[in-house]
């Protein structure tokens, strides 16, 4: 069996390494020899393209070509940060169940994908190309994804790795870079690091402290949308409206035109992290067949100006809208003058793009030992062997005594990323039961009761939210669930405990148990059904008593008619044949109204069973929970 693998997959690009014997950790290049992959994928009218090649067909099939699908992850569609990323993107992405669905013509057909499925093309390229390396078939691996990374985002990486035949554990980026850190630069003395992680989609910041193999993290900042590509925008818009200046010649609404500008604003960029200056040449840039010429060195003031309030929302001294290096800072309660290294994930290509963690780290110089671009591959494949999720010998068995030992010493503790609770009564959210960068795993509990007298059930709403919130509307739903069969009581005297267990591969598991009765329901966060079934069987209940509510009365009706009939017949033994005949015709109305009200009912219930009003959330809302 072949050793599990480390993948950072990254908005732009991805990289795969893998711990191998006596040499450590290797890079496992691509089938062009690269040693990173785009996260990108192309469809054409006779195949599916992932990485390189799919890349450089963007421009030629721009609508088809799908690329930083990451920043679409665990989004609503009417969310704003990602209709502003929609509104960037060449391919056609709509909204199907809330959700944002991406349209294709693949193979002369329309196809649609989540997210998700678009990332499980990339993971089956990349675990294809590793299994041709290792020789042998790749099964698992450890992914890293963005700190700040939500539970229903971590949970859509874990199906796209199923969907492409992965076992898949989850790894933030900043700590995979602490452990590849750690493993060449263990010191008996506690130091305090700041690993700065400005990626293609996203900045997060993370403090920790390390002392010998053990890395704690003490706490997790982030800027969910502010990455590489948010700076690319910005030189494509600039430039654009500058070929427009120049040329009279509008290429906003040319998709072709924009990709070929935005990559080689991106390959500008890079070439400025290693020289002062460069210069933007690209040919034919508009239908017209109109070249494009435009020098940049790296110092220049109008990009600065360009990008003055993402720099800012990186930085921002103040709170409280401080960036994620100083949040980070203060919410690790260390003093910027007590960080002893800075460490960069993906790193900034420009100088002035650094400067936050420069100033959270109090000015202390960069660590430059540790290659900054494969760094999160790296610790992800480290960890990949420490945890051993290939199999208990797979890698232990094939790395020697002394590599072996090394990578046991190391050990990462973890912190969750964001507050979690539930719905208390009135919508506000009780967070102390997991805090913001809480140390992980952990179980916690607290005491509930019934919010309303005789209430026969809980209905129990589970949030997360960055803490600064307390409105369970303005917070993240991860799933509802019910505990029904509660014995009547008065408000305040029945007992519900609610249980927390989030493990260190951000699991979360929550369970309700009824005191008094024993009951108890289990709940795994990203599992709906746990509320949708039980809700669904009490609302079947509740429909069949009013089904049952409703014959009995429309028979108790017919059965007052019938008895009338009975007593005027045993009275009205020599009645006139017109007086019977009126009776009978009574008697029929009776009977005619029973079966229109029954066929009614019937009708209703019809309805409400064919997914018309299948669960009345009102009802169930109605059975909140409140603080002991």
């Amino acid at each position: 069996m072949v050793a599990a693998i480390g993948i950072d997959l990254g908005t732009t690009r991805t990289c795969v390494c893998v711990w191998q014997n006596d040499l450590g950790v290797a890079v496992i290049p691509n089938d062009e020899g690269n040693r990173f992959t785009p996260s990108c994928v192309s469809f054409t009218d006779s195949e599916c393209l992932v990485g390189d090649i799919a890349m450089r067909n963007i421009t030629r099939n721009p609508h088809n070509t799908v690329f930083n699908v990451k920043r679409l992850l665990g989004y609503k569609f009417s969310d704003p940060s990602l209709q502003i990323d929609v509104a960037q993107l060449p391919f056609h992405v709509f909204e199907r169940d809330s959700e944002p669905r991406i349209r294709v013509q693949d193979r002369g057909m329309t196809r649609v994908f989540s997210p998700e499925e678009i990332l499980s093309l990339i993971l089956a390229k990349v675990k294809e190309v590793a299994g041709l390396y290792l020789g042998g078939v790749v099964t698992s691996a450890i992914i890293a994804v963005p700190a700040h990374f939500n539970h229903a985002q971590r949970q859509a990486i874990k199906r796209a790795g199923t969907i492409a035949g992965l076992h898949v554990r989850i790894i933030s980026e900043t700590s995979a870079c602490a452990i590849a850190y750690n493993l060449n630069n263990r010191s008996p003395m506690e130091r305090n690091v700041v690993i700065f992680d400005l990626g293609g989609g996203s900045l997060d910041v993370s403090l920790l402290s390390i002392e010998g193999g053990v890395a704690d993290v003490k706490a997790t900042a982030s800027c969910p949308h502010l990455g590489g590509e948010d700076f690319d925008a910005r030189l494509v818009d600039h430039f654009a409206t500058e070929f427009q200046r120049r040329h009279r010649e509008d290429i906003s609404g040319d998709a072709r035109a924009l990709l070929r500008l935005r990559a080689h604003c991106e390959r500008a960029k890079r070439a400025l992290s290693s020289s002062s200056r460069t210069t933007l040449e690209i040919d034919c840039l508009s239908r017209d067949g109109v070249d494009f010429v435009a020098p940049l060195t790296r110092h220049w003031q109008r990009f600065e100006a360009l990008c003055e309030d993402l720099f800012q929302a990186a930085l921002e001294p103040r709170a409280p809208r401080e960036g994620p290096p100083r949040r980070a800072a203060r919410q690790g309660a260390c003093a910027r003058d007590r960080v002893s290294r800075r460490v960069h994930a993906h790193p900034p290509r420009l100088k002035r793009a650094s400067s936050p963690a420069s100033s959270a780290a109090g000015g202390r110089q960069l660590h430059r030992a540790l290659n900054p671009d494969e760094a999160v591959a790296c610790g992800a494949a480290v960890h990949a062997a420490i945890v051993d999720v290939a199999g208990n010998t797979a890698t232990a068995s094939s790395a020697s005594e002394s590599e072996s030992e090394r990578m046991r010493d190391l050990l990462l503790l973890d912190c969750a990323p964001f507050a979690l609770g539930v719905e208390g009564a009135g919508g506000v959210m009780v967070r102390a039961l997991i805090a913001r960068n809480a140390r992980i795993p952990t179980r916690r509990s607290m005491a509930f009761t019934a919010h309303t007298d005789d209430q026969p059930g809980v209905f129990v709403r589970v949030y997360e939210d960055d803490g600064a919130r307390t409105r369970e509307t303005e917070n993240h739903l991860l799933g509802c669930f019910v505990l029904d069969g509660i014995r009547p009581a008065p408000r305040g005297v029945p007992r519900i405990e609610v249980t927390f267990d989030f493990d260190s591969d951000n699991n979360l598991v929550v369970s309700v148990t009824d005191k008094g009765s024993g009951k108890e329901k289990r709940m795994s966060a990203d599992a709906e059904e746990y509320y949708r079934e039980p809700a669904r069987r009490v609302a079947a209940k509740k429909r069949l008593e009013e089904y049952a509510s409703g014959v009995r009365a429309v028979v108790k009706e017919l059965e007052g008619a019938l008895d009338d009939t009975d007593m005027w017949l045993a009275g009205a033994q020599k009645a006139l044949r017109e007086e019977y005949t009126q009776r009978h015709q009574g008697l029929e109305a009776s009977a005619s109204t029973a079966i229109e009200k029954l066929s009614a009912l019937a009708d209703a219930n019809a309805e409400e069973c064919s997914g018309a009003r299948i669960v009345d959330e009102t009802y169930l809302r109605s059975w909140q929970i409140a603080r002991a």
